[in-house]
């Protein structure tokens, strides 16, 4: 398998090969490179960004996103938990709107103030 390593500058291009002592990494040009093709191998994360609604006329929707990675199998549930969440209140940039969300010990966070007018 090859990947593009997104670690740093270099965006070195990664031979990752699964074996039974398990997995070979070649083509980094820096140690972070194995650890990110180990892990996009074995257990994939991604960040999340989306919208959430509100109960406020004038700002329907308020931009959303993960405050780190959440495995890449579980981004369906999480969206789907996500199109039941309404910002009752109006929150500022960086504040939790939904903690630990189902249990990926990663929180949903606000990235807009929403004392702003829409």
């Amino acid at each position: 398998m090859r990947l593009v390593c997104i670690v740093c500058p270099n965006s070195c291009l990664l031979e990752v090969e699964k074996t039974d002592a398990g997995v070979k990494v070649t083509g980094n040009k820096c140690k972070r490179g194995i650890t990110f093709a180990i892990e996009e191998v074995t257990a994939p994360k991604r960040s999340l960004t989306t919208t959430v609604r509100t109960v406020f006329e004038n700002f329907p929707v308020a931009p959303v996103r993960t405050n780190g990675e959440i495995p890449k199998e579980k981004i369906p549930a999480v969206m789907a938990y996500l199109k039941t969440v309404v910002a009752d209140k109006r929150y500022k940039a960086g504040d939790v709107i939904c903690g630990n969300v189902l249990d990926t010990g990663v929180d949903i966070i606000i990235t807009i103030d929403m004392d702003q007018e829409g």
